[in-house]
């Protein structure tokens, strides 16, 4: 039996040519329409223009997320036509130069009569740069309702968008009519004999005309909040079960539907500070999950609460370890079982051993909270993946500069742990604030909403070297006493403290306790600071 013939070796596979990739940056939108080289300029207008691409294209990352959203008017002009959202998305996209270039083919010898020449194509292709971020738009198109312009409510709308004086001077309240229903010619009514309907004129005028509604509501600023088409297929809510419920007076038996996934409601009870009492156990719905509650944790917590009864957020929080804190947050009802908060005053935000009031204990002054607002950090809520990468990242620093996160909620003077200061007394360790705060004259016979157990010029002078000691830590200078303490002397003639430029508050009945003015104050330091402008705006000739 003959032996079969072994294959010749395949050839090794020769390399692809690696190729240059250019850096330059080229930003695409995937426009949802037609559009072609003369209409370009219009389809960047209903983007906004240039300048609001630009602006999109340049946030598109970290906290300017939300600012980097594009609205895409596809009835510019019209204030009623709801935008469709668009937004940036990172990409990894490459730019080609496709070049085709024709030639015609020589006729080959022995060709046929047949054969013509015809064109040959010769195609390059080249990388120019880079995609590095996309505009699309994949959110579904908002409900649109138009409204009658011809109405004045719509005259007004238009003379406001284009800050028309004299439009928005002519707008009057007309009289209440109550014509909240119009009868008109219906164009679509079909011409039927009278004579099938019924007898006389009624019937025709019936056929022939429609009531339209005459409320003239305008348009909110948006229908729907769902943005992306979900699969409902008819399926039932999985929440909702169907529960038999009896009457208690009547024995009869009903059945009603239980969304199963309801807010429990295991918050801690919040309590304002012109309110009487305190509670002294947490609300039914927490105690129902006493049973439930890891006990060594519930128990460590009793013991801090008898240790201190007054506790902020992170100084609560450092007591524990992090597989402990993350129990703590997930079963929400841990700290409400021990503690309950207060929503405004001096005690703002801080978690009360149940059953403790310390309006009543002068003692509570060293467990008031200080706090004061960084303009300069924002305020904007990030996303769960930037805060989660900002988390490790300030745990990574931390642990390669030594410094101790379980600290976090200490103030010595010295390191700064966190862009925003909120502080209770008993928290600051730095020697020249723990001896004010330690000064039997600072402390009143009475507690006060806004300054608690310190008189007012105690807590000022407080306040003011705590908050000049923490920015200049911000700013990388640790401040010294001689510093404070010329902070502390009053002006000439007056008992007040020299003036220093920071953010006012504005009023409202949270920041009484951060030292914010009265509604009367505030209204007269606009109006001054107002005149004053005005002043060095139109010099007095």
């Amino acid at each position: 039996m003959s032996q079969p013939e072994a294959s010749p070796p395949r050839p090794a596979p020769t390399p692809a040519p690696e190729r240059p990739l250019p850096a330059t940056p080229y930003y695409s939108v995937e426009y949802p329409g037609y559009v072609q080289p003369s209409s370009i300029p219009a389809a960047v207008a209903r983007l906004g223009g240039q300048p609001a691409l630009d602006g999109a294209f340049r946030r598109a990352t970290g906290r300017d997320r939300v600012e980097s959203l594009l609205a895409l008017r596809l009835r510019p002009g019209n204030p009623y036509a709801h935008p469709i959202a668009g937004e940036i998305v990172p990409t990894s996209n490459i730019v080609l130069r496709v070049v085709k270039r024709r030639r015609r083919r020589r006729q080959q010898e022995g060709a046929g009569e047949g054969e013509q020449e015809g064109p040959e194509g010769e195609y390059t292709v080249e990388a120019v740069g880079v995609v590095p971020k996309t505009a699309r738009f994949r959110s579904m198109a908002d409900f649109q309702y138009q409204p009658d312009m011809s109405d004045p409510l719509a005259h007004l709308r238009k003379a406001m968008d284009t800050m028309d004086v004299d439009g928005i001077l002519r707008y009057h309240i007309p009289p209440e009519k109550e014509d909240y229903t119009v009868t008109e010619a219906d164009p679509l009514a079909m011409d039927i004999d009278p004579q099938l309907l019924g007898e006389g004129e009624a019937a025709t005028s019936s056929v022939n005309t429609k009531t339209r509604s005459n409320l003239r509501l305008f348009t909110p600023p948006l229908f729907s909040r769902q943005g992306v088409p979900q699969n409902y297929n008819y399926k039932a809510n999985p929440a909702s079960v169907e529960t038999i419920v009896v009457d208690e007076d009547t024995g009869e038996e009903t059945k009603r539907l239980v969304n199963r996934m309801r807010w429990k409601g295991y918050g801690p009870i919040s309590i304002s500070y012109a309110d009487k009492g305190v509670p002294d156990k947490p609300n039914t719905t927490v105690e129902q999950q006493r049973g439930q509650a890891d006990k060594k944790i519930l128990s460590r917590l009793q013991e801090l609460f008898e240790e201190r009864p007054v506790w902020t957020r992170a100084a609560i929080f450092n007591q524990f370890t992090q597989m402990e804190v993350r129990d703590i947050i997930n079963s929400k009802y841990l700290l409400p079982l021990v503690s309950y908060v207060f929503e405004d005053g001096p005690w703002r935000d801080t978690y009360v051993r149940l059953g403790y009031d310390p309006r009543q204990d002068p003692d509570a002054r060293f467990y008031q909270r200080l706090y004061f607002r960084n303009i300069n950090h924002p305020i904007s809520r990030p996303s769960v993946v930037s805060r989660r990468q900002e988390t490790r990242n300030e745990s990574a620093q931390a642990r390669f500069s030594g410094m101790d996160e379980r600290r976090s909620h200490i103030f010595d003077g010295e390191t700064v742990t966190s862009e925003t200061a909120a502080f209770q007394l008993c928290d600051i360790t730095d020697a020249m604030l723990k001896e004010m705060i330690a000064d039997e004259d600072a402390r009143r016979e009475t507690c006060g909403e806004r300054d608690g157990w310190y008189t007012t010029h105690a807590l000022e002078r407080i306040k003011a070297v705590l908050r000049h000691k923490f920015f200049s830590l911000l700013l990388g200078h640790v401040a010294t006493r001689e510093e404070c303490e010329r902070l502390l002397v009053p002006d000439e003639g007056t008992e007040k403290l020299p003036e220093r430029h920071r953010h006012r508050l504005k009023f409202g009945k949270h920041n009484m306790a951060k030292g914010a003015l009265p509604a009367e104050d505030a209204a007269a330091h606009r109006l001054m600071i107002t005149l004053e402008q005005q002043r060095k705006t139109f010099p007095t000739k």
